[in-house]
């Protein structure tokens, strides 16, 4: 049997490649959980990575010394269930490719 015949060929092992899509759809529970337990803080929205709304969620509960938390946890709750149930497909659509901060 020569090298060539395949007998002591070493076989190559497939390496799973991930799209960003199927990046960001891995995000979709975590963020979604965030959204539900830690909702006025915007931890859900710096792990899609939109700092900017993390940010005003952030600012917006602590500077105003945790008057502003209803209202950024009523939001950030809401948005953690939209998460959730959304498809995958959904999801990406409408929080990676479109960009959508905000519900």
């Amino acid at each position: 049997m020569t090298r060539g015949e395949g007998g002591g060929q070493a076989q190559r092992q497939q390496v799973p490649t991930y799209s960003t899509a199927q990046a960001a759809a891995a995000n979709k529970l975590p963020a979604g959980i965030c959204g539900i337990l830690l909702n006025c803080l915007g931890v859900h929205k710096f792990i899609l990575g939109y700092n900017t709304e993390g940010l005003i969620m952030l600012l917006g509960t602590l500077l105003t010394c945790g008057l502003a938390s209803p209202i950024f946890g009523i939001i950030g709750f809401v948005e953690g269930i939209i998460y959730l149930t959304k498809s995958d497909e959904d999801f990406v659509e409408t929080y990676v490719k479109n960009k959508k901060g905000w519900f």
